[in-house]
């Protein structure tokens, strides 16, 4: 479903954009082209695709190289805290925004 100039309107208020008329025909054209081709996307049948963790797998195979999971620092948590305002039980506290 393409959409329309108020779609595009809206949008740009939206994302704070003044848009003079011009740029708001060629942001048009822009977003209506790019839906189109992710609906081309969509169309494709990717049922029995392996998902690729890296393109390279795609051509050749790739070994991972995954590290060790083990400690490499120090606990640095008094240090970390020093210049917080307020802490409590060594959790930061931060002033309440949400009523």
């Amino acid at each position: 479903m393409p959409l329309t100039p108020e779609d595009v309107s809206r949008i740009a208020h939206l994302a704070r954009l003044d848009l003079s008329g011009t740029e708001a025909d060629a942001m048009l054209g822009q977003l209506n082209g790019f839906f189109r081709i992710v609906e081309q996307m969509s169309a494709v049948d990717t049922g029995g695709v392996e998902p690729l963790y890296t393109p390279l797998s795609a051509v050749q195979t790739v070994e991972l190289r995954l590290r060790d999971d083990v400690v490499t620092e120090a606990d640095d948590r008094a240090r970390n805290q020093a210049s917080a305002p307020a802490l409590e039980d060594g959790l930061f506290l931060v002033p309440k925004v949400i009523e």
